[in-house]
């Protein structure tokens, strides 16, 4: 079990901080919608589990030891870029792969088939960009 946690830590953590990304996003957005209503509540939520991903990617998942100012908000605003990117996709593809024939209603949800393959699509992406262009390792 030990060999198999350090051979896929990485990935492991990314996905267990993904979870808790997930939680601090719903936590936030039922904390505010009574106060500020669902649109506002749900910008500050997505921007606060914005922050919470990039501190926990930054320090548990990628081990960006560089907290230089200049370093530190070029690593938050490629972050933020692609946190951003990767939620205009989410936006506009699953409407995209329905009317390509990914039409499919899953739990009598329409739509939902796709929603749940752009789901994927954007947690890969989200790695990605964060490994590859974020905190990739200096040489």
């Amino acid at each position: 079990m030990k060999q198999f946690y350090q051979k896929h830590k990485e990935v492991i953590l990314y996905f267990t901080y993904g979870a808790l990304t997930s939680l601090v996003n719903v936590v936030l957005y039922a904390l505010l919608v009574p106060i500020i209503g669902m649109t506002a509540s749900n910008a500050v939520a997505w921007f606060g589990a914005v922050v919470f991903a990039f501190v926990t990617n930054k320090l548990f998942v990628f081990g960006s030891k560089e907290w230089k100012t200049k370093e530190t908000l070029k690593e938050a605003g490629a972050f933020l870029g692609a946190r951003i990117f990767s939620g205009i996709l989410e936006i506009v593809l699953p409407t995209v792969l329905f009317h390509l024939g990914l039409d499919h209603d899953l739990f009598g949800i329409k739509g939902f088939l796709a929603k749940i393959c752009v789901c994927i699509i954007v947690i890969l992406l989200n790695y990605v960009l964060s490994k590859t262009v974020v905190f990739r390792k200096k040489r």
